[in-house]
């Protein structure tokens, strides 16, 4: 299994925005082979990053989804936030897991 964060720095007057954003969500990358499991990580420290981390059953699985149709139409609403609403380049990062205790389940607001 691997994650994949996504770290987007947001200028707070866009957060709410931001958020919205996934909660309308396309969705599609539900559905592709491999995928697990999707959390939007709102900072709770001041000049932090968003963070959209994403679980994968394998690299493979990760990066067919980066290359499907589906992902350029799940992606093709993402400029709909101006540019300065962003301060800086996202960054992304993939991780390998090595270990899984617990279990974590999304409450909803």
């Amino acid at each position: 299994m691997i994650t994949v964060a996504n770290r987007i720095f947001v200028h707070p007057e866009y957060h709410d925005q931001f958020e919205a954003r996934f909660q309308d969500r396309a969705g599609l990358v539900d559905g592709m082979e491999g995928f697990i499991a999707n959390q939007v990580l709102r900072p709770t420290a001041e000049g932090d990053p968003f963070v959209v981390l994403t679980f994968w059953r394998s690299r493979e699985d990760f990066e067919a989804w980066t290359r499907s149709d589906a992902f350029r139409q799940g992606h093709s609403r993402s400029g709909s936030l101006p540019k300065e609403a962003f301060d800086g380049p996202n960054k992304l990062e993939v991780h390998d897991v090595v270990q899984v205790t617990g279990e974590v389940k999304a409450q909803e607001k």
